[in-house]
């Protein structure tokens, strides 16, 4: 164990509540020195309206016209959130369930579908400044890989329902779109240090000018404490984990270059009975090891005639080790061209290609394998879009993908929607489309035991999983004072996953025997009581079936798909009581899942901040104040979320 990871178990809850005393009884200070969060610092409800959003059309708009469900997390968001990674800001997203089972295992998904007994949550994708950060091993992210430094992110857009025409396959529930912040907003120092009574964490980010730009460069490191079962037995779960990077922008006449590069490592406790469980395994668990390696660029030019081109390109390497069972590596490269062709009468078209290419190797052990263990793989695409404005209120966008893929070959994921804006502070649309998971190495390659005689023999007769997505929707506001956005949808799947028996009887073989459907509606709104004083509420409720087809007899799949809640609930109160002082609450209710059982939930997050002095803020945070809970998976091995209460010191000049 490290010393930082013994650290966590000695932090003191009573000094956090003397600290806590300490900020309330002192008198406030005010100072002119911008937070971190830069420009979405006191945003009206008319401002954030107006935040540009780029996710749905690949192209700049106001959130207010975007023809989607489409929720934004601001900077400010999860700075008054006391958020400590990437996964538990993106709790703030009332379209998204996100559950925890330990310390670094999430299950991340909107619209439900967010894993089954033999499938790990794989229809959302997920991307970073640009970089898709799901694993080619199954079509899924793996959540104690992707980092950022919270406090250079700009904004996270969170789309709930299709993506594939204008991202790709595996955009079938939802996607999500970090993007952090230009270089020339993050100059000077900033330093963060925090303790919680599980853990601490530190940052440090220094950004500077070039020539023609800026650049800054970014260290950050943490470690989790375990945690334990609903019993009170330890969970081996311990995390630590550091992370590097370097960003520049400059320009240079038309065109705008970015380079942005991340480097990282990480240990975690794998708690029995362990990622893969297979029979002896259990006695050669030790802990799973990461590190891994990005560089992105990309460039963009304005054209003459209105129109814009933009290319990108990144290498992504990473590797994962699970003892006793597997071990991982991968190297990946992606290249991206788009144009924005100038707007032609009442046309706005947009298109592009993309090309994917990976080198994938797993090291095999006697209770798994992936036959072949090394693989190369190539995906190729192409996307066009159109935004025609039927009238000055009224406008229709439809556009299609062809995707290739190694497994299915080629793949058409077409979209429609059309938008009304019926005033200007009111927008109605709706929308067709069709998306597909495509198959990974996991649906294809796995095979257990390692060794002949297989039970499980990989799934060579695969296809890739379909939606076909209906929606409906309206934005609006009431005032200048009150925002909110509701969605119904209908997804209907085909060809979801299923373990069958071979054809010749001798093994279990993955197959795609299973059509379902769900329905759902999503909702959300803010709520400006006063000049200083935010309310946000978000819900959502649905409902899923699913049925076997004729050949299939996977009972256990039929029983474990859709394991999601009817319904989630969260309300937040962001409250800044003067020029120096804030308090955020929020209260989170989510539904019990199915099979396995998890009980419903009520979750408390509270938040004090305190700017004590010119560009020195004092946060005190507690989690879970009304006690831990479990959130995902089997009582007898996930974690009880718990409660905790810590200290946060941002620095900056």
């Amino acid at each position: 164990m490290t010393l930082m990871a013994h650290a966590t178990r000695r932090f003191s809850p009573g000094l956090l509540v003397l600290a806590a005393g300490c900020v309330l009884a002192a008198p406030a200070q005010a100072d002119d020195t911008t937070r971190p969060g830069g420009e979405f610092v006191d945003l009206s409800i008319e401002e954030l309206a107006n935040i540009e959003v780029t996710s749905v059309s690949r192209r700049p708009e106001r959130l207010q016209d975007a023809p989607a469900s489409v929720f934004v997390i601001t900077a400010e968001d999860i700075r008054r959130s006391g958020a400590r990674s990437l996964a538990e800001a993106l709790a703030l997203a009332p379209n998204l369930q996100v559950a925890r089972s330990s310390n670094a295992t999430y299950f991340i998904s909107a619209r439900g579908m967010n894993g089954t007994s033999n499938s790990p949550a794989n229809k959302l994708l997920v991307m970073i400044d640009g970089r898709s950060v799901y694993s080619p091993l199954f079509s899924g992210t793996f959540w104690d890989e992707p980092d950022v430094m919270l406090e250079d992110v700009e904004r996270i857009e969170v789309i709930s329902g299709p993506g594939g025409t204008l991202w790709g396959v595996n955009a079938v529930n939802g996607v999500i779109n970090v993007t952090t912040r230009h270089a020339r907003d993050t100059q000077g120092d900033l330093l963060v240090l925090r303790g919680d009574d599980n853990g601490v964490q530190a940052a440090f980010r220094r950004g500077g000018a070039m020539p023609d730009g800026h650049w800054r460069a970014y260290a950050k490191t943490f470690a989790l404490g375990h945690t334990a079962l609903a019993s009170g037995h330890a969970l081996d779960d311990d995390w630590t984990q550091g992370q590097a990077g370097w960003r520049g922008d400059w320009a240079r006449g038309v065109d705008r270059y970015s380079v942005n590069a991340n480097a990282w490592r990480g240990r975690e406790g794998q708690p029995a009975p362990g990622v893969i469980a297979a029979p002896g395994a259990g006695a050669g668990l030790d802990d799973i090891t990461t590190h891994g390696a990005n560089v992105t660029g990309r460039w963009e030019r304005t054209l003459a005639d209105g129109g814009s081109v933009s290319a990108q390109a990144y290498y992504d390497y990473r590797y994962r080790r699970v003892p006793p069972t597997f071990g991982d590596a991968v190297d990946l490269v992606d290249v991206q061209l788009q144009h924005a062709l100038a707007p032609r009468g009442a046309h706005s078209i947009v298109w592009g290609g993309e090309y994917r290419y990976s080198w994938d190797h797993v090291d095999n052990s006697r209770f798994v394998a992936f036959l072949p263990a090394s693989d190369k793989q190539a995906w190729a695409s192409l996307f066009v879009q159109d935004e025609a404005a039927l009238r000055d209120d009224l406008s229709l966008t439809a556009g299609v993908r062809w995707e290739r893929n190694p497994y299915t070959g080629g793949e058409f994921l077409p979209n429609v929607r059309l938008a009304w804006r019926a005033t200007p502070a009111h927008a109605f649309w709706a929308a067709a489309s069709r998306t597909v998971r495509a198959p990974s190495r996991l649906d294809v390659d796995a095979y257990v035991p390692g060794v002949p005689p297989y039970l499980l023999a990989g799934g060579w007769r695969v296809r890739a999983e379909t939606a076909r997505v209906f929606e409906l929707g309206y934005r609006g506001q009431a005032g200048r004072r009150v925002s909110y956005s509701v969605t119904a949808y209908r997804n209907l799947y085909d060809h979801l996953r299923t373990t069958d028996i071979s054809p010749d009887g001798t093994a279990i073989v993955f197959g795609n025997l299973m059509e379902g459907q769900a329905r759902g509606i999503e909702a959300w709104g803010s709520v400006q009581v006063t000049d200083r004083w935010r309310m946000t509420a978000g819900a959502t409720a649905s409902h899923e079936a699913f049925a076997l087809k004729p050949g299939s007899r996977d009972e256990g799949s039929l029983r474990t798909t859709g394991r999601d809640p009817a319904y989630t609930a969260q309300l937040r109160s962001s409250h800044t009581i003067d020029d120096a002082r804030e308090l955020e609450l929020a209260v989170r209710r989510v539904g019990a899942l199915g099979f396995p059982v998890v009980p419903a939930y009520t979750a408390v997050d509270a938040r004090f901040g305190w700017r004590c002095a010119p560009g020195l803020e004092l946060s005190v945070i507690g989690t879970n104040l009304n006690g831990g809970h479990g959130e995902y998976g089997v009582a007898s091995v996930r974690s009880e979320v718990p409660r905790t209460v810590g200290v946060k010191l941002t620095w900056q000049r």
